[in-house]
């Protein structure tokens, strides 16, 4: 993107460096190299031209200054463990690593948390709990994915079936602009509509529109402990079709699905005694207060023996409801040693996840690749895990072309081609499809307003 010869870009970086203190920037080969990726290991990352780890926010605002008066890309990165290639490095670009920028601090009166964006999903709960507080959103990732990188992506998990995704609970945010402008979008008030909303354009924007150096993060009293159900079905199918009909009556506080290729994977990887015969494994929690608790399970129950359910288990205990709740979330590290994965997390209307199931299942026969699907099964997102063993091309191919038609499937099932993932790099080509011709174009027009030369994550998205 720079206009600058290689030579000048390297004279102009010695500028920065010197702007910064010592060891902010870095830019030899061994110390960026594991920068370059996310955890997608998208293979067309690049090589940057530094690593610049900002400590606060007057060190982001002189790194994008800096890359706006060169033309120089900037690539903003949390944990680095997105799953889309949204922290994908760039050849002679800027990695803005945010990871220094840690501080979480609680106001258990107003109840939000001041948060800056490389401070863990963990440390935030860690802190809430601290003063009887709880903060919902939970990917499967928590304990190592950054709040920054959740903002980006509008990040989901397990709760968000009853308790809403990030952008449910971000009240405001400090974003550095492309010409390195600090502005701070609402605060912690619950109820804001003074002016436009310009606190949700960032949330899910992906590093395309501005840096967030710290968020307003709502935060709920503590949840109760209620109880867990664990059931059995014969098809992943079948289960689908018990998530519809409790969904159709309730709203627990956990809703989550694991076929059964998840469920081996999960039972060879750290053996907790699953049910590696089962089609599927449903795992549901309740949360509802007294008496009502009891009720929400016992029709969870009923509907899960009405789809065919088996072995239904229900636990009090909240260690033994946990050990089930962390089978669900083992499913990705289980399922990686099998090869090199392409992470899907197509959604659809809860009612149509009985036919996304069965569709991706067909897409797995068509083109004989192994597919592990575990899903948010509560609000319609699945995570089909496209296996590709390593150092085999023909499977290589055939998995691209099952990736593809499975965002084909969701879009024609009138779903989406992510839920909580984000674009990123490695489905930017079908959003097209999914968003139109005239969406499209808004969205570029918006991406143009705020950043007039695209140097915030370029190729990214669009």
């Amino acid at each position: 993107m720079s206009a600058l010869p290689a030579d000048a870009l390297t004279d102009a970086l010695a500028d920065l460096v010197a702007a910064l203190p010592d060891d902010v920037v870095v830019s030899d080969a061994d110390r960026t190299e594991k920068y370059r990726w996310d955890r997608s290991q998208d293979p067309h990352a690049g090589t940057p031209l530094a690593v610049v780890r900002a400590q606060d926010a007057a060190q982001v605002q002189a790194t994008v200054r800096w890359a706006a008066e060169h033309g120089v890309p900037v690539v903003p990165r949390g944990a680095g463990t997105g799953l889309s290639g949204g922290a994908s490095a760039l050849d002679g670009g800027i990695v803005l690593s945010l990871e220094r920028m840690t501080a979480v601090e609680v106001d258990a009166e107003c109840q939000v948390a001041f948060v800056e964006p490389g401070a863990l999903n963990s440390a935030v709960k860690a802190a809430a709990a601290e003063h009887g507080l709880w903060y919902p959103p939970d990917p499967s990732s928590w304990d190592i994915c950054s709040i920054g990188g959740n903002i980006a992506t509008n990040a989901g998990g397990l709760c968000c079936v009853k308790y809403g995704v990030t952008s449910d609970y971000v009240l405001g945010l400090d974003v550095v602009l492309a010409d390195g402008t600090l502005v701070t979008l609402g605060g912690p008030r619950i109820k804001d509509v003074a002016g436009l909303s310009l606190l949700e354009l960032f949330v899910g924007s992906e590093g395309t529109l501005g840096v967030v150096t710290r968020a307003v993060l709502r935060l709920l009293p503590a949840q109760s402990a209620g109880a867990t159900l664990v059931a059995s079905f014969p098809t992943m199918t079948a289960a689908a079709e018990a998530v519809v009909a409790i969904r159709g009556q309730l709203r627990p506080s956990m809703l989550e699905l694991m076929d059964g290729p998840s469920i081996r994977a999960v039972e060879d990887f750290r053996p907790m005694g699953l049910d590696t015969a089962a089609g599927a494994l449903l795992v549901a929690q309740s949360d509802a207060p007294g008496a009502a608790c009891a009720e929400e399970v016992d029709a969870m129950r009923r509907a899960c023996e009405s789809a065919g359910g088996s072995d239904v288990f229900v636990t009090t205990d909240p260690d033994e409801g946990e050990l089930f709740v962390q089978a669900r979330r083992l499913v990705v590290p289980a399922v990686e040693p099998l090869g090199e994965l392409m992470l899907e997390d197509v959604g659809v209307p809860v009612p149509r996840l009985p036919q996304l199931v069965d569709a991706v299942a067909g897409i797995a026969e068509r083109h004989d690749v192994l597919i592990p699907v575990v899903a948010h099964a509560g609000d319609g997102n699945t995570h089909p895990l496209i296996v590709v063993p390593r150092g085999d091309a023909d499977a290589r191919v055939r998995a691209l072309a099952a990736f593809d038609e499975v965002m084909e499937a969701a879009i024609a099932l009138g779903g989406t081609i992510t839920g909580e993932h984000g674009v990123g790099r490695t489905k930017k080509a079908a959003l097209p499809a999914q968003l139109g011709d005239d969406v499209m174009a808004l969205t570029r027009r918006v991406k143009d307003a705020l950043d007039p030369a695209g140097i915030f994550n370029p190729g990214a998205i669009l």
